[in-house]
């Protein structure tokens, strides 16, 4: 952990600050929780009161607030410069160097890159390719022909199946399974037969997939991770399906198979999405969602089945009313009811004259 004055830390994020330079900050946490020589962030304007009564030593902010109690670090963006604190006051996990552990099972004909550490247990089967600064960690299963890239983190107990294709830079959690076959059956006189599975799963550089996913290889095409993209823990990800760079899937997604999801994308914790449509770039789903149709670009949708926020919040508003509505709408249609009767028996009167 490094100790750095708020002046260093403006001037490390691109910043400025509004108070006294000099404070020295040596860590980092909420508004709530912070204390003296941590460094907070406000994100969001709903906190703003929070400015008065934290104990933080400065708060990181994009505007200078008059009635805030404490320093201000002003950033562009807050939540990005409380980021780049956070790793240089306490940087990244380190990950021990081992070297190769004897109780590995590396094939004869797999090809291991300069300074890997590979722990207990794994098994790297023939062909596969690993590339240089790649750690992997004790139990893990690597099949044949998979290729990873430079710098690449794989936890325990991971599996990755035959032929998939790993980017630079990729973390893998733990117990997660990367090429799984598809689920995909032709289901004949109620019987269900299983259909080979040719694609691949390809993981692009920068991708970090969650704990306990699964993410299935493509019947006829490979299934394909964007550069940049982030999966939760819990993740299924279907056949086929290929997602766009930048993306964001919360824990509990289901993707099913053969799905297009654009680039920079929000997916929200255990939202479900059919197979066989197109999602594009820059859209949001709610958590929970269901979605069942294309969405187009720079749509927001909530709710099952999700259609666009602002007609969905009109919609969901109105169900604790429901129940009164519908008692309402009873009693008017035995209003209508008994006015159409009288006007009936008023009209047979009249004819009688």
């Amino acid at each position: 952990m490094q100790e750095k004055t708020l002046g260093e830390l403006a001037e490390y994020v691109g910043g400025r600050v509004n108070g006294n330079p000099d404070i020295k900050i040596s860590s980092a946490s909420t508004l709530g929780r912070a204390g003296t020589g941590d460094i907070s962030f406000l994100a969001n304007r709903k906190y703003e009161k929070q400015l008065l009564s934290t104990k933080a030593s400065a708060v990181i902010a994009g505007k200078d607030i008059p009635a805030a109690s404490v320093p201000l670090l002003i950033a562009e963006d807050p939540y990005y410069a409380f980021m780049q604190i956070m790793v240089l006051l306490h940087g990244h996990r380190k990950h021990k160097k081992t070297g190769i552990s004897p109780h590995a099972s590396i094939a004869d004909s797999a090809k291991i890159g300069a300074d890997c550490h590979i722990g207990d247990f794994v098994t790297i089967s023939d062909g596969a390719r690993i590339k240089d600064g790649c750690i992997i960690y004790p139990g893990t299963f690597i099949a044949q022909d998979v290729q990873i890239g430079n710098d690449s983190i794989i936890y325990s107990n991971v599996t990755i199946y035959d032929g998939c294709k790993i980017g630079n830079r990729v973390i893998i959690n733990s117990n997660t399974t990367i090429g799984e076959d598809g689920f995909s059956y032709a289901t004949h006189k109620g019987i269900h037969h299983k259909i080979p599975q040719k694609g691949i799963v390809v993981l692009e550089d920068d991708v970090e997939i969650g704990v306990c996913c699964g993410i299935e290889r493509g019947t006829l095409s490979d299934t394909i991770i964007g550069m940049g993209s982030k999966i939760g823990d819990l993740v299924a990800i279907g056949h086929g399906t290929k997602i766009g760079q930048h993306c964001l899937l919360v824990a509990q997604v289901g993707v099913a198979g053969s799905t297009n999801i654009g680039n920079y994308c929000v997916i929200g914790g255990q939202a479900g999405i059919v197979g066989h449509i197109n999602i594009g770039n820059n859209v949001t789903i709610g958590a929970q969602a269901g979605v069942i149709n294309d969405v187009a670009d720079n749509k927001v949708v909530i709710g099952a089945p999700a259609i666009e926020a602002e007609t969905a919040r009109r919609a969901y508003s109105m169900i604790q009313y429901l129940p009164d509505m519908r008692q309402n709408i009873r009693q008017l249609q035995k209003k209508i009811e008994r006015i159409s009767l009288s006007l009936e028996s008023d009209s047979n009167q009249d004819t009688e004259l």
